[in-house]
């Protein structure tokens, strides 16, 4: 196999659950190595001089050491030095992509399967977890200092953890009813158990930080009236929530969703009838886990329909494999021109097919329409999951740079957006990305704004 092809599967696979359990059961989650596999595949780790896998961690986690650690059976120091610079690893390890991130760079990669770093990661966490561990820091003495917190997903819950250890009263808002923002609404509990979740948020609470759902900034309350009651800064991690149309005749019939409102909905407790056939626009990890959200809600007949090849796909190749086992289909090589229906109801999707031209700005080669080649295809729902945008409402009134793509402008060594004491990060800075990013994001904020709020550069 060419190395774009290489599904990044680990050398020593962990036990999985029979497809028609992982389907039918939201909370039967795939199985972690056990302490024998783990210490078999952290053999395989080199301890490079110059390690690639902490250069391609957003987060910049030691991974050669508490690799190191971990086969020489010292765990919960490998725990600890995870924790140096990850604030989260119960979560990262679950749900980062890790063949486009520390994997991507293992040195293995080149010429066979990478070393398993997040299923190691994984591993190191669960076993803690398994022997009833300390996994939190201590908690710090009070400050004096406040900061509020809009949005709690990986980037707050970055910041607050951080300020709360170094004695910072933090209070988190978020506009919805559960907290974790995209980890709790746009991830499935089959990829991220809840119970995960909450024990991060149970954390934070126990070292004092104060947390607030069903509360919208900018429409409930105001960045001013934050400021009114004694902030010292703040933290905007609202990150992108707001779902990209697709721009073509007939999105508005009834039928066409959009990815990220429809996982939000599913994972709010909404039970939503989709139909038998579904066809899902876009092949990024909001497309792979609507795909996947879609069988297990009882539509039979679920396909991918995506405008590059299988190699191109932004959505990590290990969900890709996931997906394909459970049955899910995919169109490659073709885009939605228009939605067709009758009586305001969608009844087909209009297709054209694609070439594969130059590389654009992402380095992937441009996908080129062939003239003539369009074709239809029957369907009950369609489902748009190929961005998202931020949504602006928190910083309503507030005249803050935002950029072209409706991101906030920021210092990009502090975080600092325009106002000297709004800091912001995560999506909302970035893009949609990943969660290690938007906590990398978390850990840099969280550092500027102790350096402003004391006073120092």
């Amino acid at each position: 196999m060419k190395p774009k092809e290489r599904m990044a599967i680990p050398r020593h696979k962990p036990k999985e659950l029979p497809p028609e359990v992982r389907i039918h059961n939201f909370d039967e989650i795939v199985a972690g190595y056990d302490h024998e596999t783990a210490k078999m595949e952290a053999e395989r780790c080199l301890q490079c001089k110059k390690p690639g896998c902490r250069k391609g961690c957003p987060l910049h986690n030691d991974i050669p050491a508490f690799i190191r650690l971990l086969r020489e059976g010292e765990i919960e120091d490998a725990y600890w030095t995870i924790r140096k610079t990850s604030s989260m690893p119960a979560i990262c390890s679950r749900v980062c992509p890790h063949e486009f991130q520390c994997e991507g760079h293992c040195i293995r990669a080149k010429k066979g399967e990478a070393v398993a770093i997040g299923m190691l990661e994984r591993f190191i966490v669960d076993w803690m977890v398994e022997h009833d561990k300390n996994l939190m820091e201590p908690c710090a003495l009070p400050t004096g200092k406040k900061v509020a917190i809009i949005g709690s997903g990986p980037a707050g819950m970055t910041v607050a953890y951080n300020l709360a250890h170094k004695g910072v009263k933090c209070t988190i808002f978020d506009s919805l009813p559960v907290l974790g923002g995209m980890l709790t609404v746009g991830i499935p509990p089959f990829r991220l158990p809840r119970s995960i979740i909450k024990a991060e948020f149970d954390a934070l609470k126990s070292c004092g930080v104060d947390i607030y759902s069903n509360v919208t900034i900018g429409r409930d309350k105001t960045i001013e009236d934050l400021m009114k009651q004694g902030y010292d800064a703040i933290f905007i991690g609202i990150g992108a929530h707001k779902s990209r149309k697709l721009g073509i005749p007939g999105e508005d019939l009834k039928g066409v969703m959009h990815g990220v409102d429809y996982l939000r909905d599913v994972n709010l407790g909404e039970k939503i009838d989709l139909g038998r056939r579904v066809v899902i626009v876009g092949g990024g990890n909001v497309a792979i886990d609507v795909a996947r959200t879609t069988l297990r809600m009882g539509s039979e007949d679920v396909l991918i329909l995506y405008r590059r090849t299988k190699q191109e796909m932004p959505a990590s190749q290990a969900e890709i494999h996931h997906m394909e086992e459970e049955g899910v289909k995919m169109e490659f090589l073709a885009a939605p021109v228009a939605i067709h229906g009758r009586d305001g109801k969608l009844e087909r999707i209009e297709c054209i097919r694609m070439k594969l031209g130059e590389p654009d700005e992402s380095g992937r080669r441009r996908p080129v329409p062939i003239e003539g080649s369009n074709f239809t295809m029957e369907a009950d729902t369609i489902i748009a999951a190929i961005s998202q945008n931020v949504d602006p409402t928190a910083v309503k009134g507030m005249e803050i740079k935002t950029t072209p793509w409706g991101t906030f402008e920021v210092d990009p060594e502090t975080l600092q957006t325009s106002i000297p004491w709004i800091f912001a990060g995560g999506d909302d800075v970035l893009g949609p990305q990943t969660v290690a990013k938007a906590a990398y994001h978390g850990r840099i904020a969280a550092e500027s704004i102790m350096n402003f709020m004391e006073g120092r550069p």
